[in-house]
């Protein structure tokens, strides 16, 4: 059985792509020559790979396979052309990376904007997306690297810790909460309305997770896009919100905010890389690896 690298791209640019026609179009092919070569692929393997429709393409039980190996088998050939590129282990190469919300909006765009200063033949795709997700994502081979924040299960993955936030609540100055005289608990801020990140991401999931553990609900009166956002609403006076620290403190400076500990034992949260193999990796990807671990722990600045 011989498989055409040129085959397999394609095959996961399409299943990439709401359509087959967005997934040619990325493999530079006329959608007729994208279809008429996924039939072969289909014949040689003698499976079906895709369900098409008006609504685009679904992978088969056996296209799901097929893209789990086929990303795998892509990725090596990467780390191949890497290990004898002329221009260095880690000075070319695309990452995939998925990630929280606050390594996307708070660290990552200046670890990032460091990293590829120097390494211009370096590309990345960065996303956002819960724990769960970014898991999945590098079991199945779909990310290079993964950024969470908080426990998770990863069985069959290496786990690098490189950093710790807290999670903080910020409060108008002279809101109520901060005359308790203890910090407060989260079932203690459900009487009143919180500024919450729009729906999707990570932190916004976990609050849900705890506040129905509590048996309570979670008044939202606005959902932003950001920490900034957020805390503006906050200095306003729309309500109050659930923060990671380094976001609130970064905030306060140029905001009228209070920041106050929340008594939760959730509040300290591991950050963490997630990889399928480090050694496998492309040679920028393992380089940002170590950064990112020399940055958590205070080595080099972002």
């Amino acid at each position: 059985m011989h498989f055409d690298l040129a085959d397999l791209r394609l095959f996961v640019h399409i299943a990439e792509s709401p359509s087959l026609t967005q997934g040619a179009r990325r493999a530079h092919l006329s959608a007729a020559a994208a279809s008429a070569r996924i039939k072969a692929l289909e014949s040689q393997l003698d499976s079906r790979l895709l369900y098409r429709d008006n609504r685009g393409v679904e992978l088969t039980p056996s296209g799901q396979r097929l893209l789990q190996h086929a990303r795998l088998i892509l990725r090596q050939v990467e780390r191949l052309k890497d290990d004898f590129s002329e221009q260095g282990g880690d000075q070319a190469g695309h990452i995939r990376i998925f990630a929280n919300t606050t390594a996307v909006t708070e660290f990552l765009p200046e670890v990032l904007a460091g990293f590829l200063a120097a390494r211009p033949a370096v590309t990345v795709d960065l996303q956002e997306r819960l724990n769960r997700d970014i898991v999945r994502a590098i079991l199945d081979g779909s990310a290079d690297l993964g950024i969470v924040a908080g426990p998770v299960r990863a069985e069959g993955l290496e786990i690098l810790h490189f950093s710790t936030d807290h999670l903080v609540l910020a409060v108008p100055p002279g809101h109520a909460l901060e005359r308790l005289g203890r910090p407060p608990t989260l079932a203690d801020t459900l009487g009143y309305f919180h500024v919450g990140l729009h729906e999707g991401s990570t932190l916004q999931s976990f609050l849900r997770e705890q506040v129905e553990r509590l048996g309570g609900t979670l008044n939202l009166r606005i959902q932003v896009a950001s920490f900034e956002a957020a805390c503006r609403m906050i200095e306003a006076g729309v309500g109050i919100g659930v923060l990671p620290e380094t976001a609130a403190r970064r905030h306060q400076r140029s905001m009228g905010l209070s920041i106050l500990q929340l008594d939760e034992p959730w509040v300290v949260r591991e950050r963490s890389v997630l990889v399928r193999e480090r050694e496998a990796l492309p040679g920028c990807a393992r380089t940002l690896v170590e950064l990112l671990r020399q940055v958590g722990d205070g080595v080099v600045a972002p």
